[in-house]
């Protein structure tokens, strides 16, 4: 059987071996997600077809207004995977707190919890633009068989068995990492099968795309203002490089994992913080870049060695082609 013909479940079967707790539980999870993904695509395909589209008029816990599909995608989400009792705990960027998950005995044996952003990008929607699924899948660290606890869902992302995202664009694929390497899947609408289309995908080592909201530049540190001049220079021989912008995290980072580039949102005078949030964004994202030989910074340390204090943390973002947040990180320094 060719690579191009291995449909997601086959390929999880084939690499049951490289996870940690082999008991088929994780393969059952990401199978999981694998549903929940096709549900939720179906229905943003019907965007503007059915009343899915526009403010939901609630906000979630950030103070950020809830569109239709976010909400939506985290029922969906939500729901598959409580529902066949595979995870212990989950945790939503569109929730306040995190989820215990019980199961029907009242006593969870699952090892697994899972922290998502159902919708990134969702107020693209409205215009027809990409947006995207983004989670991440942690290992529990209090005892099974007993509710889980905010501790289970604090840890660094250096601890993550699995993350990924599905990106609903003109083809919908779902990429993921177990920690070998970075494998992406594209789903055949006619088929209702995700095949595996890229496998091995990897960030080239310098890229010539630098994606960052400019309209916020006066908000920005001086490091910031600093790198995007450099992008846009051509001293010493180097070519400018290519501003590209989508606004939907997952979008952004796709294009940059497959042309080479790289991907900011600092923290700037309006989010003093950093706008993306650790555990939801930017931890998955981090273990994808460095499975796909790129790199995930906060502008000084490792994205992935940060030891949240809080559910909805969040933090400045530099992520891509590995000499690019190389040199982002230089003029950050200065």
């Amino acid at each position: 059987m060719s690579k191009k013909n291995i449909t997601l479940g086959e390929f999880i079967i084939e690499n049951q071996q490289h996870f940690q707790y082999s008991s088929g539980e994780l393969s059952r999870l990401i199978n999981s997600i694998r549903l929940a993904a096709k549900v939720v695509n179906h229905e943003v395909n019907k965007a503007g077809l059915v009343d899915i589209l526009g403010n939901a008029g609630e906000t979630n816990i950030q103070g950020e207004d809830q569109q239709k599909l976010d909400v939506y995608a985290n029922e969906v989400f939500m729901q598959t995977l409580i529902n066949r009792e595979i995870v212990c705990g989950i945790a939503s960027e569109e929730e306040d707190d995190f989820v215990s998950v019980h199961g029907k005995t009242g006593n969870n044996e699952n090892k697994y919890i899972v922290l998502m952003d159902p919708l990134d990008g969702s107020s693209n929607i409205d215009v027809n633009v990409s947006v995207g699924t983004i989670f991440s899948i942690y290992h529990r660290v209090t005892p099974v068989g007993t509710p889980v606890t905010k501790e289970d869902f604090l840890q660094k992302g250096v601890n993550q068995v699995a993350a990924g995202y599905v990106v609903y664009g003109t083809s919908t694929m779902l990429v993921y990492t177990t920690g070998h390497g970075v494998n992406g899947f594209t789903l055949n609408p006619a088929m209702g099968t995700f095949y595996l289309s890229h496998p091995n995908m990897e960030f080239s080592e310098m890229g010539n795309i630098y994606s960052i909201n400019e309209g916020n530049y006066i908000h920005f540190d001086q490091g910031v203002k600093d790198y995007i001049k450099y992008c846009q220079s051509e001293d010493d021989g180097k070519e400018a490089y290519t501003s590209r912008y989508i606004g939907s995290l997952v979008s952004d980072f796709h294009r940059n994992m497959i042309k080479g580039g790289i991907y900011i949102y600092p923290k700037s005078k309006k989010s003093p913080k950093g706008k993306l949030r650790l555990l939801y964004e930017c931890n998955p994202m981090a273990f994808l870049a460095e499975q796909a030989k790129g790199k995930a910074s906060d502008g000084k340390n490792r994205i992935m060695e940060i030891k949240p204090t809080e559910l909805h943390e969040r933090v400045s973002f530099f992520c891509g082609s590995k000499k690019m947040v190389e040199k982002a990180e230089d003029f950050m320094n200065k």
